[in-house]
């Protein structure tokens, strides 16, 4: 493994200060105080070991573990993991096939944010949802109270169940200790909780709301839609920035595999386009600025991009096991092969110079999945629109796939704008409707690709395409790296 490869972060501000250096984001930025870490080829037919003399001196084994043998899927019913049901709430809507309808003609959702007055702000556009209704699912009192990021919850939960034909009467007939709930969000109910400081500053702290806390914290989204289902299997969730709802994926997927649950409702729920949401990303330096035309701001792999766009939304997955699916005559949709999660153990916000905890995922996740490299044809990208982000990803692909000629790679962010934690929902269920429908989106505003990405990334046009084996990418803030594995279900 020759060179240095960086891991995908959101951050764009070490490489924004290659660019300020002439670097126009074409190379690799340096990083003050770090060595690039020379990587040893060893023989895979035995563990390597690295000796030195000395008192001092202890046994060191490689980080990467050999293959040994061909990877063999799981076959066990009670732990083959299939999808039957997927619900999101987008700033296309609501409805899936509109959703992706409206991806596959390359349309972007990016607008001018009026939820607040933003015109004093450096960045005044973002994947805002408009037209949002919980009707049917969230009763006029609670919806009053409930933060964004809880309200799009329960109607993707509930419309994920609903297509799962998990309805109210359907569970009645089921052991709900068996089903759980694992979903996610980076931020939490931030709108609550900016309401709440705010009364507190303004007015102390007798006016402050008593939802302030539990309308704040970040498990409620799972802990709401548990309540109203009924589900009393695992519930909990997971907070690790951009990775969330990956990350919940691959977790909810284990305690199935486990024996634990039956099903599990997973995925992540984000409603970051507020006050504190755009200043704060604002200040990390993290957003483009592309005001004036906002629909060509985010542009994954293109040399003129100049960071993320703020989207916000839920992206949910009923999954369960074969085994209990077919029992209960189920549709199955799609198969969860595996997944992983890796950190970089680095920075904060910058990624690691080496790219090893990028890379290591994505074999990791191909490990649990069964799959070899050669098997994959699909990678649905984190593909931020960020400086750094963008080309270490592909970096750290092509290590991975050593030929990507057969691999087809595309930014579901260039057209609905980066959901945070909820990114990885919505994105799996563009994936998984790549899968189903034989079409793949395309990724918008590819006008001047960078030359290092040499992976077909659908530029402009969707391109039909049947996938064999896809992955999804989700990165985050703290090193978070998480991929997940899916493929058509074949009995």
């Amino acid at each position: 493994m020759a060179g240095i490869v960086l891991s995908g972060s959101c951050s764009s501000r070490l490489l924004l200060r290659d660019r300020e250096a002439g670097s126009n984001g074409a190379s690799l930025p340096q990083y003050n105080g770090l060595r690039a870490v020379d990587t040893m080829h060893l023989p895979s037919s035995r563990t390597p070991k690295l000796s030195c003399s000395g008192p001092k001196c202890r046994t060191i084994r490689a980080m990467a573990s050999p293959t040994v043998s061909a990877p063999k899927r799981e076959t066990d019913p009670k732990k083959r993991i299939v999808i039957t049901g997927m619900g999101l709430v987008s700033v296309f809507g609501s409805d899936i096939d509109n959703f992706y309808n409206k991806l596959l003609e390359g349309e972007s959702g990016i607008t001018q944010i009026d939820k607040f007055d933003a015109t004093n702000y450096s960045v005044r556009f973002a994947g805002q949802i408009r037209d949002f209704s919980s009707k049917g699912y969230i009763d006029g009192k609670n919806d009053r109270r409930l933060d964004d990021c809880w309200r799009y919850c329960l109607v993707a939960g509930r419309r994920a169940l609903d297509e799962a034909n998990l309805g109210s009467e359907a569970l009645e007939k089921l052991d709900k200790t068996r089903i759980g709930v694992l979903v996610g969000t980076g931020m939490g109910g931030l709108t609550a909780f900016s309401n709440g400081v705010e009364a507190l500053i303004q007015k102390g702290y007798k006016k402050i709301t008593p939802f302030f806390i539990p309308y704040s914290i970040t498990n409620m989204g799972s802990a709401l839609l548990a309540i109203d289902t009924g589900l009393m299997g695992p519930n909990y969730s997971i907070s690790t920035a951009c990775a969330t709802a990956n990350y919940c994926f691959y977790a909810a997927a284990n305690h199935i595999r486990r024996g634990e649950a039956d099903i599990m409702v997973a995925g992540g729920t984000e409603a970051a386009v507020m006050p504190t949401g755009i200043g704060g990303f604002i200040a990390c330096r993290a957003l483009s600025q592309r005001n004036d035309e906002p629909k060509r701001a985010s542009r994954p792999w293109d040399k003129d991009r100049d960071g993320f766009v703020m989207g916000e939304g839920c992206g949910v997955l009923v999954i369960e096991s074969l085994d209990h699916a077919m029992q209960r005559r189920a549709n199955i949709i799609a198969e969860y092969l595996g997944g992983a999660v890796t950190c970089d153990a680095h920075h904060m916000t910058d990624p690691r110079s080496d790219g090893l905890g990028v890379s290591s995922c994505i074999s990791k996740s191909l490990e649990d999945a069964g799959v070899s490299p050669e098997e994959v044809n699909y990678v649905n990208a984190h593909a931020t629109s960020t400086l750094a982000g963008d080309l270490a990803e592909v970096n750290a692909i092509k290590k991975v796939f050593k030929n990507t000629s057969e691999i087809k790679m595309n930014g579901t962010k260039s057209m609905i704008g980066h959901g945070l934690g909820a990114a990885g929902g919505l994105e799996a269920i563009a994936t998984v409707k790549a899968i189903t429908t034989g079409w793949l989106h395309p990724t918008i505003n590819q006008d001047n690709l960078e030359p290092e990405v040499t992976i077909d990334t659908v530029p402009n046009v969707k391109k039909q395409h049947e996938v064999n084996v896809a992955i999804s990418n989700s990165f985050g803030f703290g090193g978070h790296n998480s991929v997940v594995v899916f493929a058509p279900f074949k009995p």
